[in-house]
């Protein structure tokens, strides 16, 4: 049986073409109202016009399902705190946050002009922000929220020629982390998706053959599943091509080696054991590697002693 969001509102920013076209869709058939955002630009960001997001909104309502369309630029706050408003005024809250919206600026970091850096950073990281922030003391104040960041391969892994959205899409990672801390006592889980499909930020960059593989439907499993009432917090979902894996930022347990004057020397030459991934962990929290850090120090201390 489908998960079902009888009852939930959502907004999915990036809707209007692609894979937030397919969350938005998708969504609204297990019954959730969808608000549909998209500024209607090109895939480097340029242009707008509200028509895709109308378009898929037409789609959703002419399938018997209920949706909203909005133009607004995720990269202005004011024009994001009144979709927000759009979807509170329509349908009283807000219980769901697709941060899907991107776009793509490629070159090698030797040649990137500074400013497609800092433009792809404002869409994918700061957008994030502007939806969060809006969508956050109305999830507070229901003590109810899920908002799913969208990170990437590019950003967990890194990619050539992706400096900027490689950085933009790990810091929404970064976000996320903090935020679903700090929503834990407001029920709000935030969680992270790292899609593989093929869309028009992809075209030129695989094989046909590869791309034939990576339908934006196959990625849509996994935002349902972080976006839905039962979801974890602080997860880090991968999906493409049907397959579903999850990736974690760990910590070694590394050694301990003081504050001697050689410690350099020393750490050189034992650097193998620090990158030696035997008993790493998760840490629930940032906190976690200071701890980690004191305890070896206090235990060293203590054998000294």
């Amino acid at each position: 049986m489908a998960l079902d969001f009888q009852g939930r509102v959502a907004i999915v920013t990036g809707a209007g073409g692609g894979l937030g076209r397919e969350h938005a869709l998708a969504l609204a058939r297990r019954g959730a109202k969808v608000l549909v955002n998209d500024l209607g630009g090109s895939v480097h960001g340029e242009g707008g016009s509200g028509g895709a997001a109308q378009a898929v909104a037409n789609e959703i309502t002419a399938a018997g399902g209920t949706a909203l369309a909005n133009g607004a630029s995720v990269t202005d706050f004011a024009a994001v705190q009144a979709m927000v408003q759009q979807a509170i005024d329509a349908w009283g809250r807000i219980d769901i946050l697709v941060n899907n919206a991107g776009i793509l600026r490629d070159k090698t970091f030797s040649k990137m002009d500074l400013a497609d850096f800092r433009l792809v950073v404002e869409v994918h990281l700061m957008g994030a922000v502007h939806c969060s922030k809006a969508v956050w003391p109305h999830m507070a104040a229901q003590q109810y929220g899920r908002i799913v960041m969208t990170t990437s391969s590019s950003g967990l892994y890194g990619n050539f020629g992706q400096s900027n959205y490689g950085a933009a899409k790990l810091a929404q990672v970064g976000l996320m982390q903090t935020l679903a801390l700090e929503g834990a006592r407001h029920g709000i889980h935030v969680n992270a998706l790292a899609p593989t499909a093929a869309t028009r930020m992809t075209e030129g960059l695989m094989p046909a053959e590869v791309l034939a593989q990576l339908s934006p439907a196959a990625v849509v499993p996994a935002m349902l599943v972080l976006a839905h009432e039962e979801a974890p917090t602080r997860t880090i979902l991968c999906a493409g091509a049907g397959s579903f894996e999850a990736a974690h930022i760990t910590l070694t347990q590394g050694i301990h080696l003081g504050l001697g004057g050689d410690t350099d020397t020393e750490l050189a030459a034992r650097l193998a054991q620090v990158l030696d991934r035997e008993g790493e962990q998760v840490p629930g929290s940032g906190q976690a590697q200071g701890q980690l850090e004191v305890g070896k120090a206090l235990a060293a201390h203590r054998r000294s002693d």
